[in-house]
């Protein structure tokens, strides 16, 4: 049976996105990712539990990150679980994940105006390593739902 390796991850950029261009010329975009989750505990105290995730973006998204990303933005990431094992400076073998990006969604600015019409000053990005759609592009918003058949008879189900 093949595997899934698949992440979804709403939340907010921790910091301004550290952009490098490698020597073959690949970009690549690195920041923070602060997801959060409130929840009432035993006590019924409200409380908000917050993780941080590594992204990876690279290429074509990495030059979105690089244009209009900044800390405190809110983002939709799709990507992959990647585990990494490194010798830090002091010769201690360490371990970490990281969430490689293969496409990204900008929500809208924190604090700012998050309707649909439009009112952002950045494109939509949705896709893998680049392929972006156009800024404002919701094709599929007001077109009504396909109608499916499914050539099977209800009388004819199982249950």
């Amino acid at each position: 049976m093949a595997g899934l390796n698949k992440v979804l991850l709403i939340g907010n950029v921790g910091g301004d996105p550290e952009i490098r261009t490698l020597p073959s010329g690949s970009k690549v975009a690195n920041f923070s990712l602060a997801t959060s989750e409130t929840y009432n505990d035993r006590n019924g105290q409200r409380q908000t539990q917050t993780e941080w995730h590594r992204i990876e973006i690279w290429d074509g998204l990495a030059n979105v990150v690089e244009q209009y990303v900044k800390k405190g933005d809110p983002l939709f990431i799709e990507g992959k679980i990647r585990n990494e094992k490194w010798t830090d400076q002091n010769g201690q073998e360490r371990t970490g994940v990281r969430i490689r990006a293969l496409a990204m969604q900008m929500l809208g600015r924190a604090g700012g105006d998050n309707s649909s019409s439009g009112g952002n000053d950045y494109p939509s990005s949705e896709g893998t390593y680049g392929n972006q759609s156009p800024a404002g592009s919701s094709s599929r918003v007001n077109e009504p739902d396909p109608q499916f058949t499914t050539g099977t008879d209800e009388d004819d189900l199982p249950f």
